[in-house]
């Protein structure tokens, strides 16, 4: 199992957030696991890895995708600092930059599918914008019509990731990846979606895509476009017209709001004070952070976490 000991667990307390920088964990899966995929059962997760240290619960984030389709039970995991309860034929996704931390697994029962972004065709990867996005749903409850044909899908992805050594390497990986686009892709259709066409008429490119993704993993410690221009290889003048593209906003605007939706993450649900939450975003002082956030909100950090808006999902 790729995951070990780098993945943070929970116990039956809810996850707890604190000052604590939240690790970010990269794919590191076991030896002969062929390319960034790796297909298991969430029973099989836990009983491989009962010395884990799930007492206390620890929060953290993955360069790479959870995808949890539940079967039989009903599973609590916390993504973004909210708990989500997933039940039978729902499905988890926890996308890349994601905080998530593990609930005891209880009678909950599934297939778990861990995977990295690059290992989809680029082509595939396009049509699949509206579900890989960070802000796409965390739980997926598919159209009825394809809520069969997804689980047995889930399965043969599962027998044929177990089948390693049984045909070449390069058709069983061929296999696998198959198996996996088509899954997502009949996972379009479930409610809630941005429809693959209005996402395409964004003209949301590759470029912004890459920065999307670069963003969700560094928006904590990286905060002007020309740090996401060099992390890309590309130049801020480039960078800037995919983004002007795709949303009509600046980088430097879309790096301000992702650091906005944490700071309110953290100071409504998760109870940070300002004083933390400032140094988790990389601000200098929490009289920058003040600042920041009255002229975005209206409200000092105070004001906003004083009032009562969080909705338990």
């Amino acid at each position: 199992m790729m995951v070990d000991k780098r993945h943070p667990t929970a116990n039956g307390q809810a996850c707890p957030a604190g000052p604590t920088a939240v690790p970010l964990y990269g794919f590191q899966p076991p030896v002969g696991t062929p390319y960034g995929l790796e297909v298991s059962t969430v029973e099989d997760f836990f009983a491989e890895h009962d010395d884990w240290p799930w007492n206390p619960p620890r929060p953290g984030r993955a360069t790479f995708h959870y995808l949890i389709a539940v079967t039989e039970g009903e599973l609590r995991h916390d993504v973004d600092h909210l708990t989500r309860t997933v039940a039978p034929g729902q499905w988890l996704w926890v996308r890349p930059g994601h905080t998530q931390c593990w609930h005891p697994l209880g009678a909950a029962r599934g297939s778990f599918i861990l995977f990295e972004p690059d290992v989809l065709r680029p082509d595939i990867a396009r049509l699949l914008a509206p579900l890989t996005a960070h802000a796409a749903p965390a739980v997926l409850s598919p159209h009825p019509d394809d809520a069969a044909w997804l689980q047995q899908t889930a399965l043969q992805l599962l027998d044929e990731h177990r089948a390693l050594g049984r045909r070449p390497l390069d058709v069983h990986h061929a296999l696998r990846r198959s198996l996996l686009e088509s899954l997502l892709l009949r996972l379009t259709d479930s409610p809630g979606l941005t429809p693959t066409g209005a996402m395409a008429d964004t003209g949301r490119a590759d470029t912004y895509g890459r920065f999307m993704d670069a963003l969700e993993l560094h928006f904590r410690e990286l905060h002007r476009a020309t740090d996401y221009a060099e992390l890309l290889g590309c130049s801020v003048r480039t960078l800037s017209r995919a983004a002007r593209q795709a949303t009509g906003k600046g980088v430097r605007e879309l790096i301000d709001e992702r650091r906005l939706l944490e700071a309110r993450r953290l100071l409504g649900h998760a109870q940070w004070d300002a004083r933390t939450v400032a140094a988790h975003l990389g601000f200098s002082d929490a009289a920058n952070f003040g600042r920041f956030f009255r002229d975005r909100t209206g409200l000092t950090p105070a004001a906003f976490a004083a009032r009562d808006t969080t909705t338990h999902p």
